[in-house]
């Protein structure tokens, strides 16, 4: 059990440090939304503009460690 959440938390960390990796990258912010928009899609995940203007905006919020609410 203790293996099984030790996989899950590197699993976790994996996914977000590849998202920091990506927001953070030195292209353009279109580029990298583009990016994002296509990695989703390949997964079958489909967002429109304000969904991925949201998304953008929750993980730089969560990256900042403050909140909207």
């Amino acid at each position: 059990m203790k293996n099984l959440s030790a996989l899950f938390a590197f699993l976790g960390g994996a996914a977000v440090g590849a998202t920091l990796g990506i927001l953070f990258a030195p292209e353009k912010g279109i580029d990298t939304r583009q990016r994002i928009v296509r990695i989703l899609r390949e997964k079958g995940i489909k967002l429109n503009r304000k969904e991925m203007d949201e998304l953008v905006d929750q993980i730089a919020t969560e990256i900042s460690g403050g909140s909207e609410e």
